[in-house]
């Protein structure tokens, strides 16, 4: 038999996701190069593994019973090889991570830079993106979102880090306009919506003390992104509610007006979650711990 590891484990990925860019995508190589690793496996076996077709792959029924016995051996090497780390003086190997656009730009960039500094073996692919993934049958080893967007399965690790948001507007709409003070105010003013990767337009909800208000504002403009919420609320759009930390500069420079003192606002705690399914490698182990710090 001249089946080779690589076709095999070309074949597992394929099988995994039922999807020949995704496996080419966690491989790292073009689409053509895993269709003809599966294919050469398949003429050396002599037998079909997947139907293919415009719309989707499908397992046939030989190729269900190679990947039930092979899945579980290419962990069992994959696992081998990560016990290697404990001889080496810093962990090696690539994590791959899941964050929301907004908290990448404010936790990760120096977390990430000392991080590879000291671990030069490490590698780190970031994917962007505010959906709730599944971390599991994307292929990633662990995600960052906020503690009530997690299921039960996950194990999942605080991080110190704390994002809070604030209503901001710039002084040139605050020209003809007060300043809100309490969270009814903000009814009498051109608000910019965000909405969230569901469809469903973000309620502002706020806190002070044992009150609770959450109103539903009225604005023109709806965004998807954080960053472009604060371009629009610094040309004088209307009111933006951001993550503080993405407007503390403006702030302090009086090109935006905080909005609202006294009264907080936040969708819950960061967490750094994986599955309880998954090995923690040693290089996933560095990372947790780098975010921790």
């Amino acid at each position: 038999m001249k089946a080779k590891m690589n076709e095999l484990s070309a074949f597992v990925a394929v099988a995994t996701h039922l999807s020949f860019q995704k496996a080419a995508i966690e491989r790292g190589v073009t689409r053509s190069a895993v269709s003809h690793a599966v294919k050469t496996l398949e003429q050396h076996l002599g037998v079909r593994l997947l139907n293919r077709n415009t719309k989707a792959v499908t397992l046939t029924e030989p190729g269900e019973e190679l990947l039930q016995r092979l899945k579980p051996a290419f962990e069992e090497v994959t696992n081998a090889l990560e016990d290697l780390n404990k001889f080496r003086g810093t962990p090696s190997g690539m994590v791959k991570l899941t964050v929301p656009r907004a908290v990448a730009h404010l936790v990760l960039g120096d977390v990430l830079d000392k991080l590879l500094r000291e671990n030069p073996g490490l590698s780190v692919d970031v994917s962007c993106d505010d959906n709730l993934v599944d971390i599991v049958a994307a292929g990633f080893d662990a995600g960052i979102r906020f503690g009530r967007s997690l299921r039960p399965d996950m194990i999942a690790v605080p991080l110190k880090h704390v994002l809070k948001f604030v209503v901001v507007g710039s002084p040139n709409y605050f020209q003809k306009r007060d300043i809100p003070k309490a969270p009814e105010d903000l009814l009498a003013h051109s608000c910019i919506r965000y909405r969230l990767p569901s469809g469903a337009v973000f309620a502002w909800g706020f806190a002070r003390g044992k009150e609770q208000f959450s109103v539903e504002v009225n604005g023109r403009l709806t965004l998807d992104d954080q960053r472009m919420m604060v371009e629009s609320a610094l040309a004088g759009s209307g009111l933006a509610l951001v993550f503080a930390d993405l407007v503390k500069t403006q702030i302090e420079s009086g090109q935006l007006v905080r909005c609202l003192k006294g009264w907080t606002c936040s969708i819950g705690d960061l967490y750094v979650y994986y599955s309880t399914r998954r090995h923690v490698s040693a290089a996933l182990r560095a990372l947790i711990n780098a975010l921790r710090e």
